[in-house]
């Protein structure tokens, strides 16, 4: 019988964080205490977003709106570093990024979690910017599953490929 396997890959939906955005934007551009905040939001890049505001607390209210947005798109906060409000000109800005693909050394680290305490039997190798798990089980890939969801990990981790 050929080993089952699943890819452990960290990749952040664009569609789904492109909704976020949008309606994190359109309820800036709604909210009573935004009105004429000069509050926004808006890509900057790929996987890059600027938030805007006239005032320090109302950037930082800002980003609160739009973590909230990812939430409930079950887009993970791990998959969305945001730096500190700058002054920039009269309004404060923050930068945000989604961070997207395994480092190296955060595939290393969870290959070392499957080997240290997964089940028997269980491989994991690096493939570029994933990991590929594979055992004769699918009951141990299961087990290594759960096993990755109950640790407490610095980046958001997806399941895929699963056969």
């Amino acid at each position: 019988m050929a080993d089952s396997s699943f890819d452990i890959v960290s990749k952040v939906d664009r569609q789904e964080a492109d909704n976020a955005l949008n309606q994190a934007a359109k309820e800036l551009s709604q909210r009573f205490d935004f009105k004429n905040t000069g509050a926004g939001i808006s890509w900057t890049g790929e996987l890059s977003v600027e938030i805007t505001a006239g005032t320090e607390e109302r950037a930082v209210a800002a980003l609160d709106v739009l973590r909230d947005k990812l939430v409930k798109r079950h887009i993970s906060l791990k998959a969305f570093k945001a730096d500190d409000p700058r002054l920039s000109g009269k309004e404060y800005k923050i930068s945000g990024t989604f961070q997207s693909g395994l480092s190296q050394e955060n595939a290393k680290k969870i290959a070392k979690i499957i080997r240290d305490e997964g089940p028997k039997g269980v491989k994991a190798q690096v493939q570029g910017d994933e990991l590929r798990v594979s055992s004769k089980s699918r009951d141990h890939l299961q087990d290594v599953i759960a096993l990755l969801k109950d640790q407490d990990l610095d980046v958001a981790l997806q399941y895929v490929n699963y056969r």
